[in-house]
């Protein structure tokens, strides 16, 4: 899920499918970088927050967690929208890039 933030630090919007697509066997979900680009436009949003789960348990981001964010980070970049931060949920715990320094 990306929660779209306008310049008054607003909620603008929040996209869930259309940015993403699962697979047949349900075992991952794809994020498209510039279906993300695209909603945060549409929605004039100045900020995005990304926000996942883990079914596993475990809120540890995997290496295609890292590379994905830093992928959104920087296309988000190019027209002036921040990544402020991207969460890991999971039944009892919560991971926050931006807490770890990974933003």
């Amino acid at each position: 899920m990306v929660t779209l933030i306008g310049t008054s630090r607003n909620l603008t919007n929040s996209a869930r499918n259309s940015i993403t697509g699962v697979d047949h066997a349900q075992t991952q979900t794809s994020v498209y970088p510039r279906e993300v680009l695209l909603e945060a436009l549409a929605c004039q949003a100045s900020a995005v927050i990304l926000v996942h789960n883990h079914p596993s348990g475990s809120a540890a981001p995997s290496r295609a967690d890292e590379l994905l964010t830093s992928t959104l980070k920087q296309a988000l970049a190019l027209v002036d929208v921040r990544v402020l931060d991207h969460f890991i949920v999971t039944r009892s715990s919560v991971f926050s890039f931006a807490e770890a320094g990974l933003l």
